[in-house]
């Protein structure tokens, strides 16, 4: 069955960056097929793995692929911002290293009952990781008001039509309810010029249809801040972002963390108290390599960022 799971992005330079250590606890928080997984605990005989993932598909891919190392790992359903509650369930205060993969996986976009691909013209607007949920895409589109729409299509898909998309859905679905993917594509390619017409065009709504049903941008710069306060000294944080909205929140919370005082420069002294947490271990993302890219198309706008506790 895990077959259907990819080769994760970025496998070496997640591994190498981690800088993983004997007797290690670490995070995989959003633990997929558990390529990244497999690797961490395949890479030293003597670490501990806890993963949580919001798909219940996934974990069931996971604890296969994880089976040979029984004993040494455990998978939670959660939300990875439910941390606090998951590693107290699995008896660990403080961890090691931590990875955030926030990528979609390859079998969830070719699942078409799922409803992740602009592609799949006749699947079902669902896009929700977690199935136990009853709020799906086709809500945020037959439900939310148009200003509403604009603000998801502006804020999360960074969409330059949002307004006439936003306007259009709510026009449409006032003939009938909205309920596939090829109807919304239809809507959105409906509203851009013909020379930029192309089912392409979707990409944009669709990716910020799926961050608001699944909420993947709201406390996360929370949940980094607090992942990393729960690493021992010399313990790393790993983040794979797939796009801009994401690697911005997560650059941005770790230039906090590595700053030592935020006062005014032309303040006599230091009055914020503000204490340096972390060292970054790259200033600048590190992006796949170009045979990386040639191989696997998901990997293409993948950025890295990684951060030792101090």
């Amino acid at each position: 069955m895990a077959e259907f799971y990819h080769r994760p992005v970025m496998l070496d330079e997640v591994i190498s960056g981690l800088n993983i250590r004997s007797g290690g606890v670490y995070y995989d928080a959003t633990v997929g097929g558990g390529g990244h997984s497999y690797a961490i605990l395949a890479h030293d005989p003597t670490v501990r793995l806890i993963g949580t993932d919001k798909d219940d598909e996934a974990l069931t891919y996971a604890a296969q692929r994880l089976s040979p190392f029984q004993g040494r790992f455990q998978l939670y359903q959660s939300d990875y911002k439910n941390y606090g509650e998951v590693l107290s369930r699995a008896g660990a205060d403080r961890l090691d290293g931590v990875l955030l993969d926030f990528g979609i996986s390859s079998h969830q976009i070719d699942d078409e009952t799922r409803g992740f691909s602009y592609l799949r013209s006749s699947a079902p607007l669902d896009m929700r990781m977690d199935r136990s949920s009853s709020f799906t895409a086709e809500a945020v589109i037959n439900e939310y008001s148009e200003e509403k729409l604009l603000r998801v299509l502006r804020e999360y898909g960074e969409e330059r039509f949002a307004p006439r998309i936003a306007h259009m859905i709510v026009q449409e679905r006032q003939k009938g309810r909205i309920t596939t993917s090829g109807e919304l594509v239809r809507i959105v390619e409906a509203c851009y010029p013909a020379r930029l017409r192309t089912p392409a065009c979707a990409r944009q709504t669709f990716q910020a249809i799926r961050i608001e049903v699944n909420g993947e941008l709201v406390g996360l710069r929370e949940c980094v801040r607090g992942l990393t306060r729960r690493l021992n000294k010399g313990g790393r944080i790993a983040i794979l972002t797939f796009h801009s909205l994401e690697d911005r929140i997560v650059k941005q919370t770790f230039q906090e963390l590595a700053t030592a005082c935020t006062c005014p420069k032309s303040f006599p002294v230091c009055v914020c108290g503000h204490k340096k947490e972390i060292e970054l271990v790259n200033k600048k993302p590190i992006t796949a390599s170009e045979q990386e890219r040639q191989e696997n198309t998901r990997s293409k706008s993948a950025k890295l960022r990684i951060a030792e506790k101090i």
